[in-house]
């Protein structure tokens, strides 16, 4: 069973960055997409980025095309979300998950993990 563990949310600035990183243990070869999805209150999870461990053209939702960056080190089992020129409306809760491949649906992704705050001040 892969077991998530994001970190690295906060409140910052607009204008500002945060880099969010994602811990996946217990990772099986059937697992090869990571992804990430926001929830902001009163709204439906959405998708963020998604990467694949096995490498391959990163997938990004259009409002963070430009701004947002997924990596991954697969040495260490980490996907990373690095988040430039924030915006008030990227406030949320941030979570990763995994999948057997990428996906932007959430329904594709069976494993999560408990969710990091994201608030973008004005």
């Amino acid at each position: 069973q892969v077991q998530l563990l994001e970190s690295g949310g906060g409140l910052v600035q607009a204008g500002g960055s945060l880099r969010l990183s994602c811990s996946a243990s217990g990772r099986t070869f059937s697992s090869d997409a990571m992804g990430w999805f926001r929830q902001a209150p009163g709204k439906e999870r959405e998708f963020v980025a998604a990467t694949a461990w096995s490498g391959g053209t990163p997938a990004y939702r259009n409002s963070v095309k430009g701004r947002f960056t997924i990596s991954r080190d697969n040495a260490k089992n980490m996907v990373y979300l690095q988040m430039n020129s924030l915006k008030p409306e990227d406030t949320a809760v941030y979570y990763c998950a995994s999948a057997t491949a990428i996906t932007v649906q959430a329904t594709g992704y069976k494993y999560w993990g408990q969710g990091t705050q994201v608030t973008v001040s004005s």
